[in-house]
C-alpha cells in the first residue's frame, strides 16, 4: 500500500454534486426516523445525491459495524451490536413508505453470527414482500465463509437477485479484501444457482486498485463459469487517507471497452462506469436484465 502513488485530483468524470433536493431531503428523513443504515451513507458512495433524490436507498441490515477490515471500505470495523429483531419490520415499512418497485438490500459482515446473519436477510425479504408484494429484491451479501447452511436460509426467502462482489483480482485479494477467498466467493454465486436455477445472479468489481486488463479478463472468465449473469464494474475512490490509495483513475473509454468485452463473454447485463456502484440504477437495470434473459 504504501509503495502506491496518491491521487490528490479527482478527474472531471468523476465529480459529482452536492445533494440539495427536497426528495434527497426527505428520504433522509425517513432514513433517521425508521433508524435504519443505508450503505450509501456508510460506504460514502458518490452516487447518494442522485438516488436519494428518487427515493432509491439500499438499505443496510445487521449493524453498522463490520467485523472484517478491508482496505477498501469506509465501514466502521469492530465488534458489533447484537442483532435487532424488529430490524426487518422497519426496513419493509421504508421500502413501502418509498414507494420502491425494486429495493437492494445489503449487510455488513458478520462473522460473530452462526449463520453470518443470513437469518435477518430472509426475514428482512419476508417482511418486504408481506408489506409490498410487487416489489423485487435484490440482496447484496457478504460470503458466508464458514458459515454452513447460510446461503440456503437466505435463498429459502426467494430474493430475485442474489448479489455478492468478488470486489478485485486473485492477486490483490490479502492487500484489499483479507480475510475473504476469492475461490469461495466465485463457489458461493454458483452455489446461489445451483439451489435456486430461477435466481439472478450478479457481481461486481473495482478497477483502480493495480489490478491489470489480462486480470481484469481472467475474472470476467471465471464469472461466466461460475453462471454470473449481470457483472458491475466501477472506479475504486479512496474514502480517507487511511484506506488504500487509489493507483490509477481509468477512464471512461476503458470502462465502454470492458463492458463490450462482457457483452461478448455472455454476460446479460452490464453496468460498467466510472461511477457504477453495485446498487446504482438496480431498478432499471434489473429490468432490462429480465428482458435479455426473456429474449434469449
Amino acid at each position: 500500500m504504501g509503495n502506491l502513488p496518491v491521487l490528490n485530483r479527482k478527474p472531471k468524470w468523476i465529480k459529482v454534486k452536492a445533494p440539495t433536493s427536497q426528495e434527497y431531503i426527505a428520504t433522509r428523513k425517513l432514513v433517521r426516523k425508521l433508524r435504519l443504515n443505508t450503505v450509501c451513507e456508510e460506504a460514502a458512495c458518490p452516487n447518494i445525491g442522485e438516488c436519494w433524490s428518487k427515493n432509491h436507498a439500499t438499505v443496510m441490515i445487521l449493524g453498522d459495524t463490520c467485523t472484517r477490515k478491508c482496505s477498501f471500505c469506509n465501514i466502521a470495523t469492530g465488534k458489533p451490536n447484537p442483532v435487532d429483531p424488529e430490524e426487518p419490520l422497519r426496513v419493509a415499512s421504508a421500502v413501502s413508505q418509498l414507494g420502491l418497485q425494486h429495493v437492494v438490500i445489503t449487510s455488513v459482515d458478520r462473522d460473530d453470527l452462526p449463520d453470518g446473519g443470513a437469518s435477518q436477510f430472509s426475514e428482512t425479504i419476508r417482511h418486504i414482500k408481506m408489506a409490498c408484494p410487487s416489489t423485487t429484491v435484490e440482496v447484496l451479501t457478504p460470503d458466508f465463509l464458514r458459515k454452513e447452511g447460510a446461503l440456503r436460509t437466505l435463498l429459502s426467502a426467494d430474493p430475485d437477485v442474489f448479489n455478492h462482489n468478488v470486489e478485485t483480482v486473485p492477486s490483490l485479494y490479502k492487500e484489499v479484501r483479507p480475510g475473504a477467498n476469492y475461490q469461495h466467493s466465485l463457489r458461493l454465486l454458483r452455489s446461489a444457482k445451483e439451489i435456486n436455477p430461477e435466481i439472478f445472479t450478479k457481481s461486481g468489481i473495482m478497477l483502480g486498485l493495480s489490478e491489470s486488463k489480462n486480470e481484469v479478463e481472467s475474472v470476467m472468465n471465471d464469472m461466466r463459469e461460475h453462471e454470473v449473469e449481470f457483472l458491475t464494474i466501477g472506479q475504486y475512490l479512496q474514502p480517507s487517507k487511511e484506506h488504500r490509495a487509489v493507483h490509477r483513475f481509468v477512464p471512461p473509454s476503458e470502462f465502454k471497452a470492458y463492458e463490450m468485452l462482457a457483452y461478448e463473454k455472455g454476460f446479460l447485463m452490464v453496468s460498467s462506469s466510472p461511477l457504477t456502484r453495485s446498487s446504482y440504477h438496480a431498478d432499471a437495470d434489473f429490468m432490462l436484465l429480465k428482458a435479455s434473459r426473456s429474449a434469449r
